[in-house]
């Protein structure tokens, strides 16, 4: 009976005991772990966890939340003054911060205690007693030893750093060598071929300049790269090793990726450029065939062809430019429209002038006044246009003289194109002379238009004519008019001209004097030359009649 009693109290004892420790353990373990729906995200420093969270918080969700804790924590145990007595906790009614020296490292709520069996001051302390102990810890760890070798290390990447510059100086050094040599030796055949070689050594110290700037750059550069590396070896500077770095990376960084993610406008601008490129080249192929006569549009001249070409070209790539603005890099910005429309105004403001002169030029050039190659005079200017376009023409004078004239200059005169008529009715020539009373006017006539025909250059058909413009008070003034189609040749014709009608006027005896002469001769002989005169021809003196 005792047995019994005995074994039925134990059962009971166990079975009161198994009950209490299994309500126990579902007290303990967290809720979610019950669901199965979270296992919690860990805060791990140094690759040991520390603690979980299992709720998030604010705008972070737990992940971020367990991140961005270890971050913080990390960045406090690198710090070269780093006391783990420093953590401090703060409890108020609605959460439980802890601090280092001011600096929040974690939050923690009511929310976070439903996770736990213990309430919100004992997990937060619970937490304090877990970052002392485990942070203490790793600050130990770093010993004199561990700052022996990151010294060490630290003392290597500086003779690494030594040896690049002085293999950088040798580099540069062996450079500029070689460089001066191969100048020297251009110079000295330039010298061989006459080539003055005083302007091109100038240039040699400009170069050499440039090299020493380039190696100064390339030593910033390597001991720019060399102290994140330092920095990197000792834990409490790795925050101003990823600064120093930041500092290069990151603009890289942003150009990169600026780039990638300009690629699609940069096809965009691609696509507009080639379309406007291969219209221009359509119309060029067009105002070609026009230009050489291989296209004939009626009332549209071959001349017109290539500035009208060159209006359409300007406007298909202005307004390629208007369509490729909005995708350039900075566009939007009110900076760049700013600077844009300040551009745009002082060109307005500064190119007055010059509009005016491609206005000019566009009417000059469908008004069709003129074309290269023709012979004319603007205002007191007499020359051949050799070369046109919509600011300025340039006039070639007859003495080689380039002379340039704006084209509003054009515009606000008369030209005078001596090029235009010669080709079809022929450009008139017309020179004058003055004659005596006692010549007869049909031997003058004749006279003039022999010599005319006589010319070289001066057109048969039609026929030279004379004008008599001036029955003066002692003589008369007859005009010569004869015909050419060499515009080009009016300054050596003209002159020719008048060699001719000396030679036949002398040749028939009919003296050509000054504007102004008088009846009673002084007895000097006539005023042609001595060939010209007869044989028997006997100077003649003073007639004087006696009155009976």
């Amino acid at each position: 009976m005792l047995p019994k009693t005995c074994c039925l109290s134990f059962f009971l004892l166990f079975a009161v005991l198994t009950y209490g420790q299994t309500k126990t353990s579902a007290v303990q373990k967290p809720a979610a772990v019950i669901k199965g729906v979270n296992i919690g995200e860990p805060v791990i420093v140094k690759d040991d966890t520390l603690f979980k969270f299992y709720r998030g918080q604010g705008l972070f969700d737990t992940k971020e939340r367990a991140r961005v804790v270890s971050s913080r924590i990390a960045d406090i145990i690198s710090r070269i003054d780093f006391n783990p007595d420093s953590i401090v906790l703060k409890n108020d009614s609605a959460n439980s911060s802890i601090t280092y020296n001011s600096q929040l490292l974690l939050a923690i709520t009511d929310e976070d205690a439903k996770f736990s069996e213990l309430d919100r001051p004992q997990l937060a302390a619970s937490y304090v007693t877990i970052l002392k102990k485990n942070l203490g810890s790793v600050f130990e760890s770093n010993s004199v030893k561990d700052v022996i070798i990151n010294i060490l290390e630290a003392l290597a990447v500086v003779i690494i750093l030594l040896l690049l510059i002085w293999l950088v100086n040798r580099a540069f050094r062996w450079l500029k060598l070689k460089m001066i040599k191969a100048w020297e030796s251009r110079i000295a055949k330039l010298g061989e071929k006459g080539a003055p070689v005083r302007y091109a050594n100038r240039i040699l110290p400009v170069l050499t300049s440039s090299l020493r700037v380039l190696r100064l750059f390339v030593i910033v550069l390597l001991v720019y790269l060399a102290l994140p590396i330092a920095f990197l070896i000792f834990p409490w500077t790795k925050a101003i090793a990823n600064q120093l770095l930041g500092y290069v990376i990151n603009p890289v960084k942003n150009i990169l990726l600026g780039i990638l993610h300009y690629i699609p406008n940069l096809l965009t601008i691609a696509v507009i450029y080639l379309a406007t490129r291969y219209i221009v080249k359509l119309v060029k192929f067009i105002a070609t065939e026009i230009e050489n006569g291989a296209i004939i549009i009626k009332n549209f001249y071959p001349e017109w062809a290539k500035p009208t070409y060159n209006i359409i070209r300007v406007l298909l790539y202005a307004f390629m430019f208007v369509m490729i603005f909005p995708y350039l890099p900075g566009s939007d910005s009110k900076i760049f429209q700013g600077v844009t429309v300040f551009l745009g105004v002082l060109f307005s403001l500064g190119s007055s002038s010059a509009i005016s002169n491609m206005v000019a030029g566009l009417v000059l050039t469908y008004m069709r006044p003129f074309k290269i190659g023709d012979r004319v005079k603007v205002g007191e200017i007499t020359g051949d246009i050799i070369e046109k376009n919509l600011l300025v023409t340039r006039i070639r004078t007859i003495k080689n003289e380039d002379i340039t004239v704006p084209n509003s200059t054009i515009l606000g005169g008369a030209v005078v194109n001596y090029t235009t008529s010669s080709k079809n009715l022929g450009l008139i020539l017309h020179t004058s002379i003055t004659i005596g009373y006692d010549a007869p006017w049909s031997i003058i006539h004749g006279l003039m238009i022999d010599a005319a025909l006589a010319t070289e250059g001066i057109m048969a058909e039609p026929k030279p004519f004379i004008l008599q413009t001036d029955l003066n008070d002692f003589n008369v003034t007859y005009q010569v008019n004869a015909y050419t189609s060499q515009s080009h040749k009016m300054a050596l014709i003209y002159s020719n001209l008048h060699q001719q009608i000396q030679d036949k006027f002398n040749e028939a005896g009919v003296e050509i004097m000054s504007p102004h002469y008088t009846a009673l001769r002084d007895g000097n002989t006539i005023q042609i030359p001595d060939d010209y005169k007869p044989k028997d021809y006997v100077k003649p003196g003073f007639k004087v009649q006696k009155e009976q």
